[in-house]
């Protein structure tokens, strides 16, 4: 699917693939293979046959590539003045389509060096982020790290890559799009031009993961660092869920500024540490919001204790309507101003039909502008549930503080 945002008085134009491919679509065979493939795209072609030519060809446009594999997507893009975009997307198509997998061996040492940034000095994972997501998904490719571990990547050949790519960019899983200062017309005729080689192919689908969770799980993961790296996480509703705008206001009144109740609570008033932050990760078929701090060892337990009851507090009164209004008129803000953002635009546009959640910028904010206290209110109780709750301690939580902790988790009521 080729699609054209139009946005004639930006300076800057863009162009991007998003691709159905990553870790949730694995197995542990082919775990990291689509990270490996995306810089692999990047290595060269027949007209540009070295990374270092593909690099230049671009750059004397105006522009730098992009690349990125998430979870469940991978992105490709170039920002660039808009002059350039007709020879821009010619190049494109030809990276994506005519890949030469060169210099596969450099490529494999260069993802092993990212590979140990998640790892001590003795090999073992301490990541936060990538611990939390294995002990939510312990038997399902979301709980996999995005770029495997060296030893699978070690393993992976040219046939390997050829076949993922085969599989997964294909028409049915993709959505190419423009977006910024170009002509709509000229833009459809370029994506039919550069990328009409792509086969329709099969939508590339992943399982479903369960829930079999019945009480709070809870992992600590010594590692010698000055703070505790912890993580708060909740199962969530999904991105296709109808509580949708409800979730985007909640991420909205906990986490939007340092004015709101999180950093409040934590930071300014607690003086527990030095930030926080809260998130949501949306997939198609679930979704997690994770509480994220960096902390002094032994106040681990105090941050955590304080989240949940945030919680607990949230689920039983409600968000106040002072916090209600100021969510509705920084959502209206951040909507504005994504329209002065050819990449935002093109991201919004191109996930929404990736993922078969489309809505312009204007029916998502209205959506979200309708969203009551209530309804807020009501979502946390929903998710403050023990069968919900998954926490994180990666660093040096010992003795009485790792008592409490452990003790503070496994015994967390929430709101039944």
């Amino acid at each position: 699917m080729t699609i054209v945002v139009p946005r004639h008085e930006l300076q800057r134009a863009h162009l991007a693939l998003y691709v159905r491919v990553g870790s949730r679509f694995e197995d542990k065979q082919t775990n990291g293979l689509s990270h490996f493939l995306e810089h692999m795209l990047y290595r060269g072609t027949p007209r540009l046959p070295s990374a270092h030519q593909v690099n230049l060809a671009f750059e004397r446009l105006g522009g730098f590539l992009y690349a990125a594999t998430h979870t469940d997507f991978g992105v490709f893009s170039v920002t660039l003045p808009p002059e350039s975009m007709d020879e821009a997307s010619s190049h494109f198509g030809e990276l994506l389509r005519d890949p030469l997998f060169a210099d596969i061996e450099i490529e494999k040492g260069i993802v092993c060096e990212e590979i140990l940034e998640d790892l001590d000095d003795e090999g073992r994972q301490v990541d936060a982020d990538n611990i939390s997501r294995a002990l939510i998904y312990p038997t399902h490719p979301l709980g996999f790290t995005i770029t495997g571990d060296e030893t699978r990547v070690r393993s992976f050949d040219d046939a390997m890559l050829r076949a993922h790519h085969a599989r997964h960019y294909v028409a049915r899983s993709s959505v190419l799009v423009y977006s910024g200062p170009v002509d709509e017309d000229a833009a459809l005729a370029m994506g039919e031009r550069d990328f009409a080689w792509m086969p329709a192919g099969e939508r590339i689908v992943g399982g479903v993961p369960e829930h079999t969770q019945k009480k709070p799980r809870y992992k600590r993961v010594e590692n010698s660092s000055s703070q505790t790296e912890l993580r708060v996480c909740l199962r969530a509703p999904s991105e296709h869920s109808r509580e949708r705008p409800v979730i985007e206001m909640l991420m909205r009144i906990l986490d939007d500024g340092m004015s709101t109740r999180l950093y409040h609570r934590i930071c300014d008033a607690g003086g527990l540490c030095y930030d926080v932050s809260a998130g949501y990760d949306g997939y198609e078929d679930d979704g997690i919001i994770d509480f994220a701090a960096g902390v002094i060892h032994e106040r681990a337990p105090l941050v955590t204790r304080e989240i949940l009851k945030m919680l607990d507090e949230l689920g039983e009164t409600g968000p106040t309507e002072q916090e209600m209004d100021k969510a509705r008129r920084r959502v209206a803000w951040d909507t504005r101003g994504m329209l002065d953002s050819a990449e935002e635009l093109g991201g919004v546009y191109a996930g929404g039909y990736l993922f078969g959640r489309f809505e312009t910028p204007a029916e998502r904010l209205k959506a979200n502008l309708a969203v009551t206290a209530d309804q807020v209110r009501v979502l946390v109780r929903s998710i403050a549930r023990p069968e919900n709750l998954n926490v994180v301690a990666v660093g040096l939580v010992e003795g009485d503080a790792a008592k409490r902790l452990a003790d503070d988790v496994r015994g967390w009521k929430g709101l039944v």
